[in-house]
């Protein structure tokens, strides 16, 4: 299966307008991109210039399109909502800066064959402002835990100030995202969200709604700094009490693209229906022992949200159970998942929209791929590549 870039079949008609000067038949233009890309199925081009008619091409009569006037190779892009001034290659990592919701719309269907990603759970945390604070450190959405053992504690969101406005928007976001991610898999591709305890609900019930299949959960089993706390202001008078539970695990919903036909059929076709087994003798269970971020992987990658590559190297392995193709995080953060991938041999592609996370990501990903994981850290991660 031909494997193309975002906008390739896009440019490659674009060039060919641009140097016909004039208008030309779709026969025509479809012969020409195949002449540049190799063989491309005559509705994939319709499909391209009847999607992007009035914004980048003009259709001039009955099956005819030429280029809309004065338009740059940029332009087009922007005018698609898909251009990116910047992209990083490292190795079998591809990175792209802008909106992952213009970028899926404009991907090819049946092209990615996985998705691993820690989306942003309350969208309101990733907000300018309320980044700003963060960077600032001066609170807002994020709570910035005590230090702790002489060690200072990365900051996390506080999920619990959502309003009922915030989380219809939540649930009303995730739902349109996988409506766009759907045409973009093949059958069988694994989709796995990285969620928590109080949003999950919503999260799972927006991506079922859009056609996905619930395969159930990953369980992170990890000790983080959330709940456990006593009633605000009120501690000394109510000692023995916690508001709500010290959270010591984190969900990662687990969906999957309905397959075609049998799951034997669907990997012979796609290479995708199931999950990679650690080994012939040992399936991939639905408990991970984990361990917070080090800090060691901190500093290569100061993002708030940082999983550590001992744990993502597990799930993103997993994902291709015959270790082909495509790992999507269309939330890249810090690169994090690229890097995963990249350090098993996947092939992977992220995308994310905040400048700062997207420079960070580019100079991550090679350093956090190259991480050595101390054994002590290691836990169930025995696995040869």
């Amino acid at each position: 299966m031909v494997r193309r870039r975002p906008g390739e079949i896009r440019d490659a008609i674009r060039d060919y307008l641009e140097g016909q000067r004039a208008d030309a038949s779709v026969s025509d233009i479809r012969l020409s991109v195949a002449a540049r890309l190799g063989d491309v199925a005559a509705s994939s081009v319709r499909s391209y210039l009847r999607l992007n008619a009035g914004d980048a091409f003009v259709r001039t009569s009955y099956g005819r399109y030429g280029l809309r006037s004065g338009v740059s190779r940029r332009e087009v892009g922007e005018a698609l909502g898909v251009y990116s001034a910047s992209v990083v290659r490292q190795g079998r990592a591809e990175l792209w800066e802008g909106d992952c919701l213009a970028w899926l719309e404009n991907r090819p269907e049946r092209s990615v064959h996985a998705v691993v990603t820690d989306p942003p759970y309350g969208l309101l945390e990733y907000t300018p402002e309320q980044q700003a604070k963060l960077r600032d450190r001066s609170g807002g959405v994020w709570r910035i835990p005590p230090s702790f053992d002489g060690h200072e504690r990365s900051p996390v969101p506080r999920f619990t100030v959502l309003k009922g406005k915030d989380l219809a928007e939540l649930e009303r976001f995730f739902h349109v995202w996988a409506l766009r991610l759907y045409p973009v898999l093949v059958p069988g591709a694994n989709v796995l969200i990285a969620s928590n305890p109080l949003l999950s609900c919503l999260v799972s019930g927006a991506v079922a709604r859009a056609g996905f299949e619930r395969r159930g959960e990953i369980v992170r089993l990890v000790m983080t700094m959330r709940g456990g706390d006593r009633p605000k202001n009120a501690h000394e008078e109510f000692p023995d009490v916690s508001v709500m539970p010290r959270s010591m695990w984190e969900p990662w919903l687990l969906f999957r693209k309905p397959l075609e036909g049998r799951v034997q059929d669907n990997l012979r076709t796609w290479g995708t229906g199931g999950l990679r087994r650690i080994s012939p003798e040992q399936p991939f269970g639905d408990v991970i022992q984990s361990r917070p971020t080090s800090p060691r992987e901190r500093r290569l990658a100061p993002h708030p949200s940082l999983k550590p590559q001992a744990f993502l190297r597990q799930i993103v392995r997993a994902a291709l159970p015959q270790g082909n193709g495509i790992v999507l995080d269309p939330f890249a953060g810090s690169g994090s998942t690229l890097a995963a991938a990249e350090a098993i041999g996947y092939q992977s592609i992220g995308v994310e929209q905040d400048p700062h996370y997207f420079r960070m990501a580019g100079a991550a990903i090679p350093q956090l791929a190259s991480f050595q994981i101390e054994r002590s850290n290691q836990l169930s991660l025995r696995y040869s590549r």
